[in-house]
């Protein structure tokens, strides 16, 4: 991919570059949307899938309901990941369903803001990380999409947010808890607001889970990711984090070279 970036995982049998027009010239949208439409080629008529949310993922979502349109796939069920994606899918006529009616899914596409080489990710920027965690995490396969500039040494190297979703109650103590147990890697919460109508910062933002969003930039490497995770979830506030570790299966990067598929079992 002409990047440092070099996964540690086995390669599958899929082709490690598929073949697509050279894409240098494209927009960062136009690679999302590349991405997007290999992922598609996962679905199988007659699955239960999970839909993700985001400007990737929405590129996989039309697409499947395009495929169900012409008659190339039939009897999908669709569990959206949002309130944003359950709007989308319903405009473009995808049947859908939930977790309660579907506890077990075949397959799950979205996007993510980071990965890095272990294939742990970053979601949630987009405040839905809750749902996408439930419904990617009961998932078969969970194939994620991203153009090249995702990709990350290690979680938190972009020097955006790693968003944890918390509970309104007194959220700015939480936020201190968080920026407390990262300080060494130079940690800075940030409660989540959205911007208002003058361009300055307004109300908090508000998940679809009525809950707030703690965002923590790091300037360093937080190291071991499972042990973070768990000191994170032992804050009475935190509802859930937007690291999902080991839960990529399939990982699709469109570049400048062309299209790249790994997949972590090989």
């Amino acid at each position: 991919m002409g990047s440092a970036f070099d996964p540690l995982v086995t390669l599958s049998d899929e082709p490690a570059v598929v073949n697509s027009p050279p894409s240098s010239n494209l927009t960062q949208d136009e690679l999302k949307k590349i991405a997007a439409y290999r992922a598609v080629e996962y679905v199988k008529s007659g699955m239960v899938v999970g839909l993700g949310t985001g400007s990737t993922a929405k590129h996989a979502v039309a697409r499947i309901s395009e495929l169900l349109r012409e008659g190339k796939l039939k009897d999908i069920i669709g569990i959206p990941t949002s309130t944003t994606t359950h709007e989308q899918a319903v405009s473009l006529g995808i049947p859908l369903s939930d977790l309660d009616s579907h506890p077990v899914v075949d397959l799950s596409i979205d996007g993510a803001d980071e990965v890095d080489p272990a294939l742990n990710l970053v979601k949630g920027r987009g405040g839905s990380l809750l749902r996408e965690k439930m419904i990617e995490g009961a998932s078969k396969k969970f194939v994620v999409i991203v153009d090249e500039s995702k990709l990350v040494k290690h979680i938190g190297g972009s020097g955006l947010a790693v968003p944890v979703e918390v509970v309104p109650f007194c959220c700015n103590f939480t936020a201190g808890k968080l920026e407390e147990l990262f300080r060494e890697a130079g940690c800075v919460a940030k409660l989540r607001r959205k911007i208002g109508s003058n361009g300055g910062e307004a109300a908090p933002a508000v998940t679809d889970n009525g809950n707030y969003v703690v965002d923590l930039y790091l300037e360093r490497d937080i190291g071991d990711l499972d042990a973070a995770s768990e000191a994170i979830l032992k804050f009475p506030g935190v509802v859930e984090h937007g690291m999902f570790l080991g839960m990529a299966t399939t990982l699709i990067v469109a570049g400048k070279f062309g299209v790249t598929v790994k997949d972590r079992f090989g």
